[in-house]
């Protein structure tokens, strides 16, 4: 969002003491009809996740890897692509930000790979950003693995990436298991293409050659000490080392390590939903069936299709392809704003959502958390329709909240697998991460490899806020460990200026929301402080027009924190953690109320055009499209709550 003038509007200011009354009323009924009017027959909601245009990129160079082209979805894959270029001809990772090389690369293959004229002028500009950024040498480690699978780069450009790692013991510095679950179900059968030297089919015979700044062969590309620590720099020594190695490395290994992959993959294949339910993993065990001369009528393989296909979306002449799916994370937070709205008794559209979700909790599969935690018991919920394997701790913090207010019998047992589960998986620090304990191996960051820098999954404030809330909702009290570790670190995650760090949201808004609600229920006067300083630091960002709104740029340190541009789901946030600070009868939560009430289109809902989230900062960025559904509802209807009790109070930990 960043250079962008904010829309201040023509909003009068907002009178301190006038109730807003039937206008408030009638905007909660009408959008909550139009949340209601999105939910599917079986009770559960999924909206669209889009990212970055990496992601389409990769479906259509996908399908040219496996010699298979589809001109009719590439075609409208390839509108989508060209109508979010930017003004100078590059691809950025989010709205308003700046030309990303390896996204410009990939579009532009992708482009050229559909039929497009390299001289026709989106393509002349996309052309000219990537060298004069230092051509294809300057792309990042994963699209390396790409140009070198379609013998654009040479194998030399990527990482020395042995498939033999898989057989590594526990205890050994570098091992599988140590790295967060995305990369592991990203990383598993890319290990398995690199042994392989995977040459894809590209029957267009199509390739970058314009795109090089020097001679390809003679082209130096140099791998990039991902920290500019001095371990990053002893690291691309040993990978040095390592190619020198290589080769002698025994071919019984290879293969025993290629057959521990193949396991590894079809005990995780998860159906039409994918491997690990997200699509560079899914096309990544795709590529391996195909170069291991698996039939295109293997059961595997068309299954691992049917679940990459799963994630376009169609619009006119125009598709895009998502990263995952969302459903569960979606139903959860969908639940939450119903159920702020009307009693759970009776309700229809409640009880669907509750049955849907009861029957999603992962309650007879031990997943890879159990490998750092063999005495927890299964209990949670994953992000998408099926991800047993890997259940997310965010994901169930929420639906338990939801649960815990709708107080069916039938959920006392889910709801207590649940709980266990979540203390379970705290980790030694006292904080919560999204899908592992204790995965905070930071010597794996300064390997080459890891130049996204998202290679593990270590707590976060946001998450840990989550699991603080939910154990609060349900009783437990500072007495508990849990909570008061939990307090612990959440406090000492505070930043000076009173925020809080987002891991999973954009940023400081999300994660300072998330923290002041765990306070809320779970802190006590000790915290008081740090409240207020939280709430202050809130106040302090709210824009002229009333509401609140986060650049995505301020996940790169030194970027500043750039609030100009307002957004429902942003400006809910905000009002949501104002009021679990006890400041809901403030002048600021009452501008943010008008400006959700002032921009809300009785049709057609709060409009929503910039990224909202994260899934690896500084590399991936994410619109959801439902936070604009019901994220404000949720705002206005627990402002109207608070309203009509006289202390306040919010008791819910969400």
């Amino acid at each position: 969002m960043r250079n962008l003038e904010p829309n201040n509007g023509d909003i009068e200011p907002v009178d301190p003491e006038a109730p807003f009354g039937p206008r408030l009323d009638s905007v909660i009924s009408t959008a909550r009809d139009q949340l209601i009017a999105l939910q599917a027959e079986d009770g559960h909601w999924s909206f669209e996740l889009e990212a970055d245009a990496t992601i389409p990129s990769e479906y259509i160079l996908l399908n040219h890897f496996l010699g298979d082209p589809n001109d009719e979805v590439e075609g409208k894959i390839s509108n989508y692509l060209r109508r979010i270029q930017n003004a100078e001809g590059g691809w950025p990772l989010y709205q308003g930000g700046a030309s990303n090389i390896s996204a410009t690369v990939k579009a532009y293959f992708a482009l050229k790979l559909v039929g497009d004229d390299i001289d026709a002028p989106h393509m002349t500009r996309a052309r000219k950003t990537v060298l004069a950024g230092g051509g294809l040498a300057e792309c990042n480690v994963f699209t390396r693995y790409t140009l070198a699978m379609f013998n654009i780069v040479p194998w030399r450009a990527v990482p020395v990436s042995p498939v033999e790692i898989l057989l590594a013991p526990r205890w050994f510095p570098i091992q599988i298991g140590k790295v967060s679950y995305w990369s592991r179900t990203v990383t598993v059968p890319l290990l398995v293409l690199t042994a392989l030297r995977a040459d894809a089919e590209n029957p267009r015979n199509i390739g970058l050659d314009e795109l090089q700044s020097d001679d390809r062969d003679r082209a130096y590309y140099a791998l990039k000490n991902p920290t500019g620590h001095w371990l990053g720099g002893l690291m691309i020594r040993i990978d040095k080392l390592a190619r020198q190695i290589e080769p002698f490395i025994p071919k019984r290994w290879t293969q025993r390590a290629i057959d521990r992959a193949l396991v590894f993959i079809d005990e995780r294949l998860n159906g039409e939903d994918g491997l690990g339910g997200i699509f560079p993993a899914m096309a990544n065990a795709l590529m391996v069936f195909h170069t291991l001369g698996y039939d295109k009528d293997d059961p595997k393989v068309i299954t691992a299709r049917k679940a990459i296909d799963r994630l376009l979306v169609f619009s006119g002449d125009e598709a895009y392809c998502q990263p995952c799916l969302s459903p569960v994370w979606d139903t959860g937070l969908a639940l939450h704003a119903l159920l702020e709205t009307e009693p759970p008794e009776n309700d229809l559209h409640i009880a669907k959502a509750t049955d849907w979700l009861l029957e999603r909790q992962i309650s007879d599969l031990r997943g890879d958390w159990a490998v750092m935690r063999p005495d927890a018991q299964p209990g949670g919920w994953a992000f998408q329709y099926r991800n047993d394997y890997y259940p997310d701790v965010d994901d169930t913090a929420v639906v338990v909240m939801g649960l815990d207010r709708i107080k069916r019998p039938e959920t006392d047992p889910a709801i207590k697998r649940a709980t266990d589960w979540v203390l379970g998986m705290q980790s030694k620090n006292g904080g919560w991460a999204a899908f592992d304990a204790d995965n905070t191996y930071h010597l794996l960051e300064h390997v080459p490899f890891a130049d996204h820098g998202a290679l593990l999954d270590p707590p976060t404030s946001d998450v840990s806020a989550r699991c603080l809330s939910m154990l609060a909702q349900l009783g437990y009290d500072k007495s508990h460990p849990a909570i008061r570790r939990g307090v612990g670190y959440l406090c000492s995650e505070q930043e000076e200026d009173g925020s809080w760090f987002g891991r999973w949201g954009t940023n400081y808004i999300y994660g300072t929301w998330s923290a002041l609600c765990a306070l809320n229920v779970a802190g006590d006067e000790q915290e008081g402080a740090g409240i207020a300083r939280a709430a202050d630091w809130l106040e302090g960002q709210q824009n002229e027009d009333g509401g609140w709104g986060e650049d995505c740029a301020t996940y790169w340190d030194g970027e500043g924190k750039d609030f100009g541009i307002s957004l429902p789901s942003q400006t809910a946030w905000a009002i949501l953690g104002l009021m679990a600070a006890g400041r809901g009868h403030g002048s600021a939560v009452r501008r943010g109320i008008e400006h959700l009430l002032s921009n809300f289109d009785p049709e057609n809902g709060w409009y929503e055009e910039y990224y909202n989230a994260v899934g690896f900062p500084r590399v991936f960025y994410l619109k959801y499209h439902g936070y604009r559904s019901y994220f404000p509802l949720l705002a206005l209807s627990r402002y109207r709550n608070i309203e009509a009790r006289d202390d306040g109070r919010i008791d819910f930990g969400f």
